[in-house]
C-alpha cells in the first residue's frame, strides 16, 4: 500500500475554532423504520448501509442523522458497526459486491484507502465547498465527521485524587490496579514515550528513529502485565464500570455521553491526549453510490452537525456548526481551548510511512 505524507496539524486551527487496525467486530445491523420501502436481499437492490464505530456513538448518529435521513429518503437506512482497519474495507472492496455504502474511518485509513482505490471521490458541491470545513477534515475521498481524542479515563467514585499524565498511568504503586489499552500500536506507542518522559512536540522525532521504537516497546514492557486490551471502542468503559481496571485508555465522547445517559463519574484526563478527525466516506462500488452521497451531505450540514454534542461529546469540522455549539457542551469537546493546551495531534503520515513495520512488530511483542 502507497500514502501520500499527510501530516495531521490541526492545532491552530481547531483552538481557533474552540475559541470557538484491528479485524473486524461481529456487525449487528439495525434497520430504522422504514416510510415506504420493501427491503431487498439483493445487494443491487438492497437498503442504504452505514458502519460506523457502535455503542453509545452509534446510538447519537442514529438519532441524530439516521432516523432523520431515512424519514426524508423514504426508505429504510441499515446500520452496521465495526472496530475500524484498512483490512475490512479492502476485503470487501475485492469481492466486487461491498455490502457497506458509507463508513466512518480513522484518518490514517482513509489517506490508505483513498489512493489505493478503495473509496468513491466525494462531490464537494453537495457538500457546501471545501472551505466550510477545517482544512484537514477535507480529502478527495472523505469529509471530517468528528474531531475524537483518546484519552485516559478512571472512575470518579473510585479514585478521588486521579492521574494527570501518562506517567501516572503507568504507576501502579500509586494508582493500584489493571490498565486498559487499545491492542494497537498506534497512540499506544506514543502514550509509552509520553509516559517515558518525551515532551508531546518531540514524540513522532523521537518514534521515528529504531532507539525511539525500542524506548517505546521497552516502557510498554513496565505494565504490559497490567494491563486489559480493548478493541472495539465500548469495551475500556465497560472495563472501567466493572472495577476490572482502575483506569483506561478511551475515546472522550464516550465518556461523556455514559456521564450523562447513565449517571457514571468518570474523569477525563486532557493534558497528554491524542486527538484525530474521523470522516465519512462511500466504499468504491457501492450500490447506494448516489443515496450514500445524499447521506453524508446531510450528516455534514451545520444545522444537522452541530446537535451532535448534545448526545455525543466530540468535535465538529464544519466550522458553522463549531461554532454554534451551545456553551454548556463546547466545554467537554476536544477543541475547546483549554483541553487542547497539552494535547498531540495524530499523525497519519507517521503512521502512512510506518505501519507496515511497526504493527508486526506491535503485534509479535503482544505474542510474547
Amino acid at each position: 500500500m502507497h500514502l501520500k505524507p499527510m501530516l495531521i496539524t490541526i492545532c491552530s486551527a481547531l483552538i481557533a475554532l474552540s475559541a470557538c487496525n484491528n479485524p473486524p467486530a461481529e456487525p449487528s445491523s439495525t434497520p430504522i423504520p422504514e416510510a415506504s420501502s420493501t427491503s431487498s436481499t439483493s445487494n443491487k437492490t438492497r437498503d442504504l448501509t452505514i458502519a460506523s464505530w457502535g455503542g453509545t456513538y452509534q446510538d447519537a448518529q442514529r438519532e441524530v442523522y439516521f432516523k432523520p435521513f431515512s424519514e426524508k429518503l423514504g426508505k429504510s437506512v441499515l446500520d452496521e458497526n465495526y472496530d475500524g482497519g484498512y483490512g475490512v474495507l479492502q476485503a470487501k472492496v475485492q469481492s466486487g459486491n461491498p455490502n457497506w455504502d458509507v463508513v466512518q474511518v480513522e484518518g490514517a485509513t482513509l489517506a490508505s484507502a483513498c489512493e489505493d482505490g478503495l473509496l468513491e471521490p466525494l462531490d464537494w458541491d453537495k457538500l457546501g465547498g471545501k472551505d466550510a470545513y477545517l482544512p484537514t477534515a477535507v480529502n478527495d475521498c472523505g469529509v471530517g465527521a468528528i474531531v475524537v481524542s483518546s484519552v485516559i479515563a478512571y472512575d470518579g467514585n473510585k479514585i478521588q485524587s486521579g492521574p494527570t499524565s501518562w506517567a501516572d498511568f503507568w504507576d501502579v504503586k500509586k494508582f493500584p490496579g489493571k490498565r486498559s489499552l487499545r491492542k494497537t500500536p498506534t497512540y499506544t506507542l506514543e502514550f509509552a514515550l509520553m509516559a517515558d518522559g518525551v515532551p508531546q512536540d518531540k514524540v513522532y522525532e523521537v518514534l521515528a528513529s529504531e532507539e525511539g521504537v525500542a524506548r517505546a516497546f521497552k516502557k510498554l514492557d513496565e505494565i504490559k502485565p497490567h494491563v486489559l486490551w480493548w478493541e472495539s471502542g465500548a469495551q475500556p468503559l465497560q472495563l472501567l464500570a466493572s472495577g476490572e481496571v482502575s483506569m483506561a485508555s478511551v475515546y472522550n465522547g464516550r465518556v461523556a455521553g455514559l456521564n450523562r445517559t447513565e449517571g457514571t463519574n468518570f474523569k477525563i484526563v486532557w493534558p497528554g491526549s491524542m486527538y484525530s478527525i474521523d470522516s465519512w466516506a462511500i466504499l468504491k462500488g457501492a450500490a447506494n453510490k448516489e443515496a450514500a452521497m445524499d447521506f453524508i451531505s446531510f450528516a455534514s450540514l451545520p444545522e444537522n452537525q452541530v446537535k451532535l454534542p448534545e448526545f455525543m461529546a466530540y468535535g465538529l469540522p464544519n466550522k458553522q456548526a463549531a461554532a454554534n455549539v451551545p456553551e454548556k457542551y463546547a466545554t467537554e469537546l476536544p477543541t475547546f481551548a483549554a483541553n487542547m493546551e497539552q494535547a498531540l495531534p495524530f499523525n497519519a503520515a507517521f503512521w502512512g510511512d510506518h505501519s507496515e513495520e511497526l504493527i508486526p512488530r506491535f503485534n509479535a511483542w503482544l505474542a510474547k
